[in-house]
């Protein structure tokens, strides 16, 4: 097995150097071109009858390949696996959102059905799995592979170490090369505080719920938790956050359940860090509200969500493979904000209380301004330590890694 993969690595390389040299007059994309893909497609396809100078054309491309880690690949023989733990024919929720973005990818960039390799429900606590699915990929001819669930994130390494010639970008996680191996994620806890706003401003009895995928121990999950709570305390100082946590990344009974014992404790606002719009099915049937997150769960339970924490993943997935087709990919990991459209709320339902729609406006100004962001002091947790002094800033590199701790208005059930 070890030989025949590493045969596939040379074989790969050497099916890439022959692209590489057969590409010609697709021109210098610099990084702005991710965010106007059309414009770039338009170039990449010109005729080169209109290519007036074609040595200067000539001396753009070799600039181009020169400040990324690989030649350039002709759009029309990229190839982009896609890894995914669930289904995204379930219609709602994460796997859902990362494919509408590989979707808005596909057309942004104009590539056809065949281009985009597909495997789902890719179990992300079972290595062989992960690995026959990626292994696929490659074979399939696939020059880049996006591994959208943090389990994937060892077989990524792994892998990329022994197809150097192959990209693994990883969603999620926190462990990357800097070649062919990074890790992609977002400042959703921006989104967060301000869905937090709209829980704090419509409870009723000072108790918010909380469902998560996994305890402290996750910085990812237990940061965007601490980010609904901040979002709380700054409009209802008095209420409270109980935080049920499941265990899984998907779970829909036990989403169910944590949702449920929640409510029973006399929560009327749940919010979530888990994958399926169960808990908001949960609280619309108690006749109490919520906050869905990754995509809009309004069409799930209306009479219930009062707005969303979402993702636009085809911002990062335009960016990425735009850069692999101009020969820009630089290793380099991505941390997306509300600035660039990574991250966002859904429309605010008119189950929301008043004012909702102006407090949120006014934080959201403030993150985007770049004048304020959420994890900016005072920041106590709730066994009373100072995290975060007044005046003082968490890094990135604490928001992804370090934060085990929960904010001071949150208690675990």
């Amino acid at each position: 097995m070890k030989k025949s993969r590493k045969f596939l690595a040379l074989l790969l390389a050497g099916v890439m150097l022959l692209s590489a040299s057969a590409c010609g007059g697709s021109g210098a994309a610099e990084s702005e071109a991710a965010s106007q893909p059309a414009a770039s497609e338009a170039a990449s396809e010109a005729p080169a009858e209109d290519a007036a100078e074609p040595a200067a054309s000539e001396a753009a491309e070799g600039e181009a390949e020169a400040t990324g880690l690989f030649p350039p690949i002709p759009k029309e023989e990229l190839k982009v696996g896609v890894i995914h733990i669930t289904n995204p024919a379930e219609g709602s929720g994460y796997t859902y959102t990362h494919d509408l973005g590989i979707q808005g990818m596909q057309k942004n960039l104009g590539l056809s059905d065949d281009q985009i390799i597909r495997k789902i429900d890719v179990d992300d606590q079972d290595a062989t799995a992960i690995e026959n699915a990626m292994l696929e990929c490659i074979e399939e001819g696939c020059q880049i592979i996006f591994a959208t669930s943090w389990g994937y994130m060892d077989t990524c390494e792994a892998l990329a170490a022994e197809y150097p010639d192959v990209i693994f970008s990883h969603g999620t996680g926190y462990k990357s090369n800097g070649t062919n191996f990074n890790n992609y994620f977002g400042r959703i806890y921006q989104s967060r505080y301000l869905t937090g706003i709209a829980a704090g401003l419509k409870t009723q009895t000072n108790k918010i719920g909380y469902v998560a995928a996994m305890d402290k121990e996750n910085a990812e999950v237990t940061g965007g938790c601490n980010a609904f709570a901040m979002g709380v305390a700054s409009v209802n100082p008095d209420a409270e956050v109980y935080v049920k946590v499941t265990g899984s990344w998907f779970s829909p009974d036990g989403e169910k359940q944590a949702a449920d014992a929640l409510i029973a404790e006399g929560c009327d606002v749940i919010g979530q860090h888990c994958d399926t719009p169960n808990p908001q099915l949960s609280a619309e049937a108690a006749g109490v509200w919520g906050v869905g997150y990754n995509s809009d769960m309004s069409k799930d339970a209306p009479n219930a969500v009062l707005t969303s924490t979402m993702w636009d993943w085809s911002v990062y997935y335009t960016k990425a493979v735009q850069s692999v087709i101009d020969g820009t990919w630089d290793g380099s990991n991505y941390f997306g904000g509300m600035d660039d459209g990574l991250v966002l709320y859904a429309p605010l339902s008119d189950l929301c209380a008043e004012g909702t729609a102006e407090a949120i406006q006014a934080a959201q100004d403030r993150i985007i301004s770049g004048e304020w962001d959420v994890f900016t002091g005072p920041i106590e947790d709730n066994e009373g330590n100072v995290i975060c002094a007044e005046g003082e800033k968490l890094s990135d590199a604490d928001i992804t890694g370090n934060i085990h701790w929960y904010y001071k208005n949150v208690t675990v059930k």
